[in-house]
């Protein structure tokens, strides 16, 4: 295989060098393949709406708590004890929840009841540690 080569003009007394260009190279991969298909722009922007109404603790100690209770439903009024904050404050963090879809909302009377949407749940395990 020959090598070409070209001249770059050099200032007055400068030495020239010859300029080569590269060679193609075969490219080894450095780790295994991925092995899931990259999520979609409309899964990673669920995902990502999901993730942040988590990101406060009171959302995510709400969710905890709407997700493990055996009866499935809990009445907004019953969670407000468990947080520590005020009914407004509570009914503020389940509205975000509920728009996130990670909970659903049914008006009972004055009450409203919240659960926790099982699946949007699995849909974020599954982000943080996809099946193998």
């Amino acid at each position: 295989m020959s090598t070409a080569t070209t001249t770059t003009a050099a200032p007055s007394g400068a030495r020239q060098l010859p300029v080569v260009p590269p060679q193609p190279t075969a490219v080894e991969a450095c780790c295994a393949p991925l092995q899931s298909a990259a999520l979609s722009d409309a899964e990673a922007a669920v995902l990502a709406r999901r993730f942040a109404a988590l990101s406060d603790p009171v959302r995510l100690r709400l969710l905890s708590l709407l997700s493990t209770d055996p009866d499935g439903a809990v009445c907004a009024c019953d969670l407000v004890e468990p947080v520590g904050k005020s009914q407004p404050t509570v009914s503020h963090h389940l509205k975000i929840l509920r728009e996130a879809g990670l909970v659903t909302s049914e008006k009972r009377g004055t009450n409203v009841w919240y659960a926790a949407v099982p699946a949007a749940i699995e849909t974020l395990r599954e982000a943080l540690a996809p099946a193998r």
